[in-house]
């Protein structure tokens, strides 16, 4: 096969069997102290052999693989999930992630539409059930 060498740099490793989108993604992963071979931080240009285990926390949860093959162009999937043992733990469930309202930076305040549809989302009172429970009677 071509690309495939003894050893090859973890920038292009990662990003040729498909753990990063794109290998500028992976080097700055490596320059942020992401990414762990053999339990060290390294910087894009370390080199990676057969039987490192390489860790890469991207993307919210950390991917735990062992080199099984060293390539150094991208492949196909199948192909690349051949390169390396997975012992990542399982990702979690999608009910666990909870959604966070986000807002623009420098959008100022919500207007009242935008301050309705938000206490729908957060479950809250409605306005004229918050002003009744503010004013006792």
């Amino acid at each position: 096969m071509t690309g495939e060498q003894l050893s090859a740099r973890v920038d292009s490793w990662i990003w040729s069997v498909r753990l990063t989108r794109t290998r500028s993604i992976a080097s700055d992963a490596c320059r942020g102290g992401h990414v762990r071979v053999n339990g060290v931080r390294v910087k894009p240009a370390h080199v990676v052999r057969v039987g490192d285990e390489v860790r890469l926390r991207h993307e919210g949860r950390e991917r735990i693989v062992v080199v099984s093959r060293v390539i150094t162009k991208r492949v196909g999937a199948a192909v690349a999930a051949e390169c390396y043992v997975d012992k990542s733990p399982p990702p979690p469930p999608r009910e666990e992630a909870v959604t966070v309202a986000v807002r623009a930076r420098g959008a100022g305040r919500p207007t009242k539409r935008e301050r309705r549809d938000l206490d729908k989302l957060l479950a809250r009172p409605v306005m004229e059930e918050r002003r009744r429970q503010a004013r006792p009677e």
